[in-house]
């Protein structure tokens, strides 16, 4: 019997084109059986898992034009971010925001109380490794998965800190096809098919590194996905050089427009869709 796994990766506000290919996924009736996230896409699968009916596109797209609007999570301004990275050393922005948000959605609910089942990735500090949320308040679990370095402060989940999800698995294949998987539509936000260029101002130098550990790992986890394993990339219908910017994590212009790019094409591509018998 097929095992069906939504594979959502990180990637910010590029994370806006997972609801396109949500909602095209939900209109050509494709149900998962498990949804694994990093960073966003952690909080689009939870949203997902935890009400996977029809009216999560319209949560879901009310939650982005928040964010288009500017209103939660990087909203605060230019002296109150300096404020505080001066005041933390760590961080430019307050996670409150982006908690409360979730805390109005997702409640204090527990991964076992969830419609779907839902697994999200985050970085343990203290043991400098992979961790996979699985039990627990799925709040905590998506604030973790979430913590960008030098944006949002590390986040405390019991005794344990992590950091973002994408810095140790950013599009999660192979943990699809540990749980069982054996057909996976993959949500990633586009980074991975533009091509990279050397870096040439010191700002530049850590957002070329991270893309290419994040590439080389994902790339490695398709070439190995075992026979009868078929996984697909779902086209994001657009993309921008300026998307790679460094500022590009406060450009929200661009959310709707990227909302609907990523549901026309995938809806296209799953129009098309051919796959194995049985």
């Amino acid at each position: 019997m097929t095992r069906t796994a939504f594979v959502l990766g990180g990637g910010g506000l590029l994370g806006a084109v997972e609801v396109g290919m949500l909602r095209a996924l939900a209109e050509a009736g494709i149900e998962p059986d498990i949804i694994l996230g990093t960073s966003v896409g952690a909080l689009n699968g939870a949203l997902v898992a935890a009400d996977p009916g029809p009216g999560v596109i319209d949560r879901l797209l009310g939650l982005w034009e928040s964010a288009a609007a500017g209103k939660d999570v990087y909203g605060d301004g230019a002296v109150r971010q300096m404020t505080r990275a001066v005041r933390t050393g760590t961080h430019l922005h307050s996670s409150r925001p982006l908690r409360e948000r979730l805390r109005a959605e997702l409640g204090d609910l527990t991964f076992d109380e969830l419609a779907i089942p839902f697994q999200c990735c985050a970085a343990s500090i203290e043991r400098a490794a992979e961790h996979w949320f699985t039990e627990g308040r799925v709040v905590d679990a998506v604030m973790a998965s979430a913590a960008v370095p030098g944006l949002l402060r590390p986040a405390r989940v019991g005794d344990e800190h992590f950091l973002d999800g994408g810095i140790v698995n950013s599009i999660p294949v192979g943990r699809a096809v540990e749980v069982g998987a054996d057909r996976i539509f993959v949500l990633q936000v586009g980074r991975v098919d533009r091509p990279l260029k050397p870096p040439r101002r010191p700002w530049e130098v850590a957002r070329v590194s991270f893309e290419i550990a994040r590439r080389h790992r994902f790339q490695r986890e398709m070439a190995a996905l075992p026979e009868g394993v078929v996984a697909h990339v779902l086209p994001t219908g657009g993309g921008s050089p300026r998307d790679d910017s460094l500022l590009s994590y406060r450009d929200f212009r661009a959310v709707m427009r990227r909302i609907e790019e990523a549901y026309d094409a995938t809806s296209t591509y799953l129009t098309y869709l051919e796959e194995p018998a049985g």
